[in-house]
């Protein structure tokens, strides 16, 4: 029957969107979809994918449960967002899992078909939710989202299972006509993905046109939302990951110093995108090579490097363990070698799938004796590129291995990213000695820059300039085999001297008047959401500054004064106190850490609250009126929007739901 009402258009500043459900439903391809369709649109936008580890869980269960947050807006936004304010279940399970995240007033848009009375009993549920009124504090649309795609392809001759696997087409098409998305490009990417198979491409087609026409003709929805484009500095924008953008920068980094890339690399969640995308880049004068475990990749990448390449080696926490030797290796050798460490959840196995930045005392520490190097950590899925361009210099420059440190959230995530004009990006020069370095025509390898300690670089084959590689211990200047005390210790300490030596840019403090009290500190993939609620506090009246490591080995050389000019400093982590650890260690300083280890990335309202209430007690706020903290956990739709960009307009611009309060 077609609509006899008149479709309403309501103007939102900024949404959340989770699509959930079994791990072959597709959600994650859905999410990708919508994203893509988001970011042609010209949101910004950030997302969470969140998926279980094991290969296939038993279908319907929680275990099983896979899900594709995305957040998009109008203005800059920083993280994937705390709450959806729709979330698509595909099954029961689907709607259980993830229901405890959903605020009141929320719209929930549920597949049926699967709400039987077995379905509902093996997840734990006596009666059907949809039924029993549990579900009245939220605006629920149920569908037969599997039937209406069924039938929606039955013209091409499709088994039921096959058609029903169109279902999460279906339900993208609905939320793309919801939100005014544009469709060509998920069209065109279905007919290249399945060319192969003209059934199976022309169904999926089907199914999400389908959807797309069902909400404009069903009675259920009389209201559209618009979230217009954001504004943004001009240039070529692209939706990128962080496992893409650290591939890319990594290629970057070897081409502005004019040497191949090789990598060795060992497959690792949440690593492995970084080899399978850098095996894609072959005519970039990239080698990767998938070996047979953590050890010899690494030694591989480390051979590549005394062979005059940048060698690079990708893996997990776990992996990263058992490459502690090599690293160790490398760091006697003094050679450039770049190490990526893509958090998870720990320890041991852990959870493979889920995101934590725990593994930040095992690179600055785990390997045997005085063995240091430098640590980077990229703070968001696009600077993922440009810390490996850093990590390239840094390693080619001072002759080192390098540790560049990004997470599970910073990996799979994504937001939109400026590429940068090529010229632009740091020349590198490698350096190489190609003759003699002394007066008396010999070679000494261990003969170092003064300026920057690193030791010369000689290609192996190079005539005149033999010399010996080995993990003992090398001879100042001649890099011969030394027992000697003395030289040992002259060793340890240049060595060091040279990592301490590292050119890093002075930390910069965001403090608006500079007259705030509290600085909150963050390091890795901690940026955004710390930037979400120290815009929410401000946003009530708080005043707190806000900075932000990139470099944690050397620190940067005005750390220490810029900690000592607060009277609070909050450390909010993915660990239990890592960095305050280090930073209570090196600057006396008594930071206050703020410690979560879920597998999940830090909320922005749950730091809000937490820098708010510091923010009171620091200050001696007692105003029973001002509770900056509840106040700043609290800002939702409707109140100081926008929340993650920190101007308070007390008016909102259209709701997607009527909230009861926040959670």
């Amino acid at each position: 029957m077609k609509r006899t009402v008149t479709i309403e258009v309501k103007q939102l500043d900024r949404v959340v969107i989770r699509f959930a459900g079994d791990s072959g439903d597709g959600m994650q391809l859905t999410g990708d979809r919508f994203t893509a369709e988001t970011a042609s649109f010209g949101n910004d936008l950030s997302t969470l994918p969140n998926f279980p580890a094991e290969i296939r869980a038993p279908a319907g269960t929680l275990p099983g449960v896979s899900s594709f947050q995305l957040h998009f807006a109008d203005h800059d936004i920083l993280t994937p967002g705390d709450a959806p304010d729709v979330l698509i279940a595909m099954n029961p399970a689907a709607l259980k899992a993830n229901l405890k995240d959903v605020p009141r007033g929320a719209t929930l848009i549920v597949d049926t078909a699967d709400f039987t009375a077995r379905n509902l009993k093996r997840i734990g549920y006596d009666e059907n939710p949809l039924e029993t009124g549990e579900l009245d504090a939220y605006h629920v649309i149920p569908l037969n989202l599997t039937g209406m795609t069924v039938e929606s392809v039955k013209e091409f001759g499709l088994t039921r299972k096959d058609a029903s696997r169109a279902k999460n087409m279906y339900a993208l098409g609905l939320v793309s006509w919801l939100f005014q998305r544009p469709v060509e490009s998920t069209i065109t990417f279905l007919q290249t993905k399945f060319a192969s198979k003209p059934d199976i491409r022309d169904a999926n087609i089907a199914a999400f046109r389908a959807g797309y026409n069902f909400g404009e003709t069903a009675e259920e929805f009389s209201v559209r939302y618009e979230v217009k484009p954001a504004s943004m500095a001009s240039g070529t924008y692209r939706n990128i990951s962080g496992n893409l953008a650290l591939a890319y920068g990594l290629v970057a980094g070897a081409q502005r110093a004019g040497l191949p890339l090789v990598l060795g690399a060992y497959p690792i969640t949440p690593a492995s995108d970084v080899l399978h995308e850098l095996s894609k880049l072959k005519r970039f004068n990239v080698t990767t090579v998938q070996a047979e475990d953590e050890i010899a990749g690494i030694g591989a990448a480390l051979g590549a490097s005394f062979g005059g390449a940048l060698g690079v080696t990708t893996s997990s926490g776990p992996g990263i363990s058992l490459k502690s030797e090599t690293i160790g290796l490398g760091v006697m050798l003094e050679l450039p070698l770049v190490i990526c460490d893509i958090q998870r959840a720990g320890p041991s196995t852990g959870m493979p799938t889920k995101t934590e930045q725990a593994d930040l005392l095992q690179v600055m520490f785990g390997r045997n004796g005085e063995a240091p190097l430098p640590v980077l950590a990229a703070q968001s899925p696009a600077d993922c590129f440009a810390i490996a361009v850093e990590a390239a210099r840094i390693a080619i420059t001072y002759r080192t291995p390098v540790i560049v440190l990004s997470d599970g959230y910073l990996a799979n995530g994504s937001e939109p990213w400026q590429i940068p004009v090529v010229a632009d990006l740091p020349t590198i020069d490698p350096n190489f000695t190609l003759e003699p370095n002394t007066e008396d025509g010999k070679y000494l390898p261990y003969l170092r820059d003064p300026e920057t300690l690193a030791r010369a670089w000689a290609i192996p084959g190079t005539p005149g300039l033999d010399h010996r590689i080995g993990g003992l211990e090398k001879e100042d200047k001649t890099g011969n085999i030394s027992y000697d005390p003395a030289n040992h210790d002259l060793m340890i300490r240049t060595r060091q001297a040279k990592v301490d030596g590292v050119d890093v840019p002075p930390i910069e403090v965001d403090d608006p008047d500079g007259t705030a009290k509290v600085l909150v500190l963050g390091w890795g993939s901690t940026y955004g959401p710390i930037g979400a609620g120290v815009r929410r506090v401000r946003a009530v009246g708080g005043k707190i500054a806000h900075a932000h490591l990139r470099h944690l080995n050397p620190f940067p050389a005005n750390l220490g004064d810029v900690l000592k000019s607060y009277e609070k400093v909050l450390v909010p982590e993915m660990n239990l106190g890592q960095l305050a650890m280090l930073l209570r260690a090196k600057y006396l300083v008594d930071v206050v850490s703020y410690a979560q280890v879920r597998g999940m990335p830090l909320g922005a309202a749950e730091l809000a609250e937490v820098i708010g209430n510091l923010v009171e007690e620091t200050e001696g706020i007692d105003d029973d009126a001002r509770h900056l903290g509840s106040a700043a956990a609290g800002l939702k739709h409707g109140e100081a929007l926008h929340t993650e960009n920190g101007r308070a307009n007390g008016q909102s611009n259209g709701q997607l739901h009527t909230s009861e309060g926040a959670r």
